[in-house]
């Protein structure tokens, strides 16, 4: 692969795929951006080298020429904020993803980068971190569907002419990230809570995301599952205390984890009977109070080298 490549991103018109895309934008890669419902912004739309392709991840059909001719796929599409997830992510995670790697692998694409997190591997820390295991048994439905996926990757891209590449995000930070700014909402309206007890979470900055990403795109050698993230643990109830101190705003409200399980509950219920998305779930309270922390060593010797912001400290001014 030369200098350029041509990238299929799905998922482009959300959060991460979005800022990747516009990341990628200036180095003149040949991007097709692949929407299903929700359109691409204008900004994107607007780029030269952008090619928006519509496709469906449940209808196998609509994939193969999408993927025809990409040297790269990054798998970012998905289903997250509706009721009931035990019910469609083993469909929206995992069959979906499986129909995507069977058209990239018949079309020979060169790599199918799919993003994942380190809370696949169930609760870890500095001491026992996540270190690319695929033998854990999660306990949210999240975490176990996409374990399932990074599996299924490297398992059929065995012995083809595709490099399976998994991606372990910790926690992405800054402006313009979804939950940063859902909690910069329910800060200015004191609205915001959290669990009192401690929750370790490792962060990453977004644009060393978006440059982690941008290596395990163009780098010649980049092979098997990396974990991205920062080089100090702070808690979940820290990093909310300082981003609310950098906003302005009171620190959030400690209540009883109790009451996070609760409202979730009733938030799906309602989603579930009115038919609308569900903002929480019980299994996004199940896989948030994992505290979580990936070996970055392979990361940094063979795809980012130094991060721009390897604390928090380090990173606030980027909220």
């Amino acid at each position: 692969m030369g200098d350029r490549r041509t990238i299929l991103i799905t998922g482009a018109a959300g959060n991460l795929g979005s800022l990747l895309a516009r990341h990628l934008v200036p180095g003149g890669h040949d991007l097709r951006l692949m929407v299903h419902r929700r359109p691409l912004p204008a900004d994107l739309l607007a780029a030269a080298n952008v090619h928006p392709v519509r496709a469906d991840l449940g209808d196998p059909a609509t994939l193969g020429p999408a993927v025809e001719g990409a040297e790269v796929v990054v798998h970012f599409a998905g289903v997250l904020f509706a009721p009931r997830p035990e019910r469609f992510l083993p469909v929206t995670n995992t069959r979906w993803f499986s129909n995507l790697v069977t058209a990239a692998l018949e079309a020979r694409v060169g790599r199918v980068i799919l993003i994942s997190f380190p809370h696949v591997e169930g609760p870890t820390s500095v001491e026992q971190p996540a270190i690319g295991r695929l033998d854990r048994v999660p306990i949210s439905v999240h975490a176990r569907t996409r374990l399932e996926e990074e599996r299924l990757l490297i398992e059929r891209a065995r012995g083809s002419e595709t490099t399976p590449i998994v991606l372990r995000l910790g926690a992405v930070y800054g402006r313009g990230i979804f939950m940063v700014e859902a909690a910069r909402w329910l800060a200015r309206r004191r609205m915001l809570v959290v669990w009192p007890d401690p929750t370790w979470y490792q962060l990453v900055a977004t644009s060393d995301y978006l440059r982690a990403t941008e290596a395990a795109i163009v780098k010649p050698h980049a092979q098997g599952i990396y974990h991205v993230g920062d080089d100090q643990p702070v808690t979940l109830q820290h990093f909310l205390d300082e981003a609310c101190r950098v906003w302005g705003y009171p620190r959030p409200i400690r209540l009883p984890a109790w009451m996070f399980h609760l409202a979730a509950t009733l938030c799906e219920l309602f989603a579930t009977v009115a038919g609308t998305p569900s903002p929480l779930t019980r299994d996004f309270i199940r896989i948030g109070r994992v505290s979580h922390w990936g070996d970055t060593r392979r990361t940094r010797e063979e795809l980012l080298p130094k991060l721009e912001y390897p604390t928090l400290a380090s990173g606030l001014s980027t909220l």
